[in-house]
């Protein structure tokens, strides 16, 4: 397997952070301090920056494409991107619009990485019925897809007015890139291979082998569907500190009080200490000094054959200055070491 090209990125909710007292940080500071990391991420060579959408009060950022857009005007590289566009609370043309804007401010580096997105409080924001939710993603990626690839696009379905021959502006100098985000559904897997779009892996939990099944079912329906091969990534949550003890320290109260929020409105028992460890020991969650950090990464790149890594680096109100630490850590000394342990170099051998 070649992973020579392999690519390192970043993704961020915004998640609302500490202050140095302890108080929350006021929503438009933390998308300033998400500016600031997607800059440090540039100047660290990193391949990707991404950022979440959604609409809540613990995490910042309801417009991705906004922010991604004062990125592209402080950053010179990096490829800049969302993670997710929520595709089914939104309506096609005008995601395309932001994005092929963004990639004219950034000089033809946006991609697109659109979902379903894990929360839903958008539907009823919007006034669309949660009773939809698979149609209305579905018309509205056929659509998308469409838009990416055409200059006049004739479409019709049951969830917007229909186009006819309609050419949206601006246009993007090549077809604009764009992933479907997926949470483990075959269904989802199969619909991307269909459209002939890349997946992006949310691995969240669990040992991340057990997506294996998913990356041949990819390769089986892109076969089936007479489609080229296409690149798999992987997002997963982590945090690089200087030794392996200080960054349990550091993260685990944030994510914990992060998995109570969430999992009061989902019904999830506590998250205990020993599940936190375990999870970090033989789960999806990359944390540690940048060793442990690399060796993980590289073990799952062997597994799964990603194109790209992305750190969901954010978690609930871990503050900006350690999201900055890992940052450096990440780009400075993780993603070197990946790579000389997948080509076989000193790291590996140190391993």
């Amino acid at each position: 397997m070649d992973f020579s090209h392999l690519q390192f990125g970043l993704d961020t909710f915004g998640d609302v952070t500490a202050a140095a007292d302890g108080t929350p940080t006021p929503q438009p500071q933390v998308i300033r301090d998400v500016v600031e990391q997607g800059v440090a991420a540039d100047a660290l060579g990193l391949d990707f920056f991404g950022v979440g959408e959604h609409h809540r009060d613990d995490f910042a950022v309801s417009a991705p494409e906004v922010v991604l857009a004062g990125l592209a005007t402080a950053t010179q590289r990096i490829r800049l991107g969302s993670a997710v566009t929520v595709l089914s609370s939104d309506d096609p043309v005008r995601v395309f619009q932001r994005f092929s804007t963004l990639d004219a401010l950034s000089g033809g580096r946006a991609e697109a990485i659109v979902g379903r997105g894990s929360f839903t409080e958008s539907f009823p924001l919007f006034g669309l019925p949660l009773d939809q939710y698979e149609p209305l993603f579905d018309e509205k990626l056929d659509l998308f897809v469409r838009l990416i690839r055409n200059e006049a696009v004739s479409w019709s379905g049951a969830t917007r007015a229909g186009l006819d021959g309609v050419t949206v502006y601006p246009r993007t100098a090549a077809p604009l890139p764009a992933w479907i985000g997926v949470g483990g559904s075959p269904q989802s897997i199969v619909r991307a291979a269909h459209r002939g779009l890349p997946v992006m892996l949310a691995i969240i939990g669990g040992d991340p082998a057990r997506f294996q099944p998913y990356v041949d079912l990819f390769a089986r329906a892109l076969d089936k569907f007479g489609k080229p091969a296409l690149p798999i990534g992987i997002h997963s949550p982590g945090h690089v500190a200087a030794t392996d003890a200080e960054a349990r320290e550091r993260f685990w109260p944030h994510y914990r009080a992060m998995h109570a929020r969430i999992g009061a409105e989902r019904g999830w028992p506590p998250l205990s200490r020993d599940a936190f460890l375990a999870e970090v020991e033989h789960g999806s969650l990359y944390l540690g000094s940048a060793e442990t950090v690399a060796r993980k990464i590289a073990r799952t790149a062997r597994t799964l054959g990603p194109a790209r890594f992305q750190l969901k680096y954010s978690a609930g109100t871990l503050p900006h200055g350690a999201l900055m630490d890992s940052i450096e850590r990440f780009g400075r000394d993780v993603a070197p070491m990946v790579r000389d342990m997948l080509a076989g170099g000193t790291a590996a051998q140190a391993a």
